[in-house]
């Protein structure tokens, strides 16, 4: 059994075991997520020894050449001495408004510490204070506001956002680090045509890419497509319509699966109405956010549409075990 060094300690890890599971089998509690290697919060370090391939795979290069990898996806082949990747520091702030943007999304607004920075379209990491849970929840605001927005959705079984939903109110300490992810607005060319597209609280970063965008002057078409499956999961309407009646280039869909769809909108699968509406995407900068088959099968089918794959931005939503 390969041994783990952590922090001056040694862990024994049994076979066919992740580093993230025997470390917490031993009580130890690397930052986590998802467990399946899509939101990166377990990123690690190899101090000594080598981390399988596999633990580097959607790891950048210039990570993985540090010797970066994924604590829950590394099944340790010998041993390693391991250190916490560096993040930024833990956040305190404050609950500054809650309201509810549907049956199933409530929005929160948090006190903007003064030495953070971030891009639209950015996550942070929660963490509950009572037990360390942490989960990942895209930035809906821009470096414009004055506060941090976030759009969570109740998840059956979730503990972190049914506490957020039920128990957090205005006022209290919420606690987190970040920012994290690539997938935002790059101002090089303001004339490109922009497609974003998502499903359910995919629309978060979309909707501060989007924004981020027209603060920077961007000229180019904006299409937004946000889809769900019926008209009553869909929400912030009136305020993407307000933005497309303002801005000559920005063009909003809001798109259902079942039922009639709303003034403007479209009936039909998310993943095949953007390629359909707009034809060739070549040279279109693409963001695409939502739950991973949603994500997965809009990048194949805008691909096949001609967007090049470097120029295909992806926030796939990894929800974690119950």
């Amino acid at each position: 059994m390969p041994t783990i060094r952590f922090e001056g300690n040694d862990y024994f890890c049994a076979e066919d075991e992740t580093l993230l599971d025997s470390l917490e089998r031993h009580g130890v509690m690397l930052p986590s997520s998802c467990k399946s290697g899509a939101c990166q919060t377990c990123l690690t370090r190899a101090l000594e020894g080598v981390p399988p391939v596999a633990a580097q795979k959607g790891v950048k290069d210039t990570l993985a050449a540090q010797g970066y990898f994924l604590a829950c996806m590394c099944k340790p082949v010998e041993d390693m001495e391991i250190g916490l990747a560096s993040v930024s520091p833990k956040y305190a702030t404050q609950v500054l408004a809650k309201d509810q943007l549907n049956e199933s999304v409530v929005r929160l607004r948090l006190e903007l510490p003064t030495d953070f920075s971030y891009r639209a379209g950015q996550f942070i990491n929660v963490i509950r204070a009572s037990d360390d849970l942490t989960r990942s929840y895209s930035l809906a605001s821009i470096p414009g506001d004055d506060f941090l927005e976030l759009h969570v959705k109740r998840v059956p079984e979730g503990r972190m956002s049914t506490w957020l939903f039920d128990e957090v109110a205005v006022g209290d300490a919420l606690n987190y680090f970040g920012p994290s992810g690539d997938s935002f607005y790059l101002a090089d060319k303001p004339e490109r045509p922009l497609l974003l597209a998502g499903a359910g609280t995919g629309l978060a970063p979309l909707y501060g890419i989007l924004r981020d965008a027209l603060a920077c002057g961007h000229s180019g078409p904006v299409h937004i497509f946000h889809a769900s499956l019926a008209t009553a999961g869909l929400y912030l309407m009136d305020e993407l319509r307000a933005l497309a009646d303002g801005h000559d280039n920005v063009h909003y869909t809001p798109c259902v699966l079942h039922g009639e769809a709303p003034a403007g909108g479209m009936q039909g699968n998310i993943v095949d109405i953007p390629a359909k509406e707009l034809g060739s995407l070549r040279g279109y900068g693409v963001y695409l956010c939502g739950d991973p088959p949603i994500v997965n099968a809009l990048r194949q089918k805008i691909f096949m549409a001609g967007a090049s794959m470097k120029d295909i931005h992806s926030d796939p939503f990894v929800f974690a075990p119950a």
